[in-house]
């Protein structure tokens, strides 16, 4: 005879929800829930611990990322942003379309490397690739206003996006690839990691000139929205001086 389940240990995910929205602070929800699931489950405070050392000690390299973050606070406070708005400005023949294209394509060339951590949001995106996007934007159209600063960091963040997803998948040691194998394993047919990663090329090229379009568009569609302000403007500061 089976032994009943004990479904006890699933009150910790309770505790997620309602911890999460009640607006707690969330390590101490996980922290609380990790600890009711546990003892639910059977087991004593010092095997807990045992438990969460090992769990920290096994997967300590995902803590990396931690690093990133006051590395992008120091960066800034010492004026990173200013710059690269400065070295943007300088850069008479870099448009907003030809930064964006370019970073599209390096950031897939490599992540069909292998090289996926190199770019991301943290890395990159939000130091780098947004301070320079916008500082292209006000050297064309002037300053931004808030809703098109905001818009222009999402494509941005589109951007990363697109080349890391469709680049990925060329790279034959991606865990993806090992996924599409074992898929097509279970069915019967025997497919080599290469040749997925060389039948996901024509994908990536496709999503490469695809987002280049949309690009081309957004960058249009911006300096046909920035027209009004622009011209709003020259006539502000134009009229000062102007008589009945």
């Amino acid at each position: 005879m089976n032994e009943a389940l004990n479904y006890w240990p699933l009150l910790g995910v309770l505790c997620v929800v309602v911890g999460f929205v009640l607006r707690f602070n969330p390590v101490i929800v996980v922290v609380v829930a990790g600890l009711a699931s546990g003892l639910l489950a059977g087991k004593s405070i010092p095997e807990l611990l045992a438990l969460l050392g090992t769990s920290f000690v096994s997967n300590r390299a995902l803590l990396l990322f931690v690093l990133t973050l006051p590395t992008i606070g120091l960066l800034e406070r010492a004026g990173l942003r200013e710059h690269v708005h400065a070295w943007i400005g300088r850069m008479q023949r870099l448009t907003l379309f030809r930064l964006l294209v370019g970073y599209l394509g390096l950031r897939q060339v490599l992540s069909m490397l292998g090289l996926h951590n190199v770019g991301g949001h943290a890395q990159t995106v939000r130091p780098l690739l947004a301070p320079m996007s916008e500082a292209a934007a006000d050297k064309a159209h002037g300053r931004l206003p808030d809703h098109e600063r905001q818009r222009l960091f999402a494509v941005d963040a589109a951007t990363d996006n697109v080349g890391l997803f469709f680049g990925e998948d060329v790279f034959v040691a991606i865990g993806a690839v090992l996924l599409i194998q074992g898929f097509f394993a279970d069915q019967g047919i025997v497919l080599e990691p290469l040749h997925i990663a060389l039948w996901a090329l024509p994908t990536a090229i496709a999503a490469f000139v695809i987002h280049a379009v949309r690009l081309r568009l957004y960058t249009r569609g911006l300096a046909v929205r920035m027209q009004p302000a622009a011209g709003a403007e020259t006539a502000s500061t134009g009229g000062g001086d102007a008589r009945p």
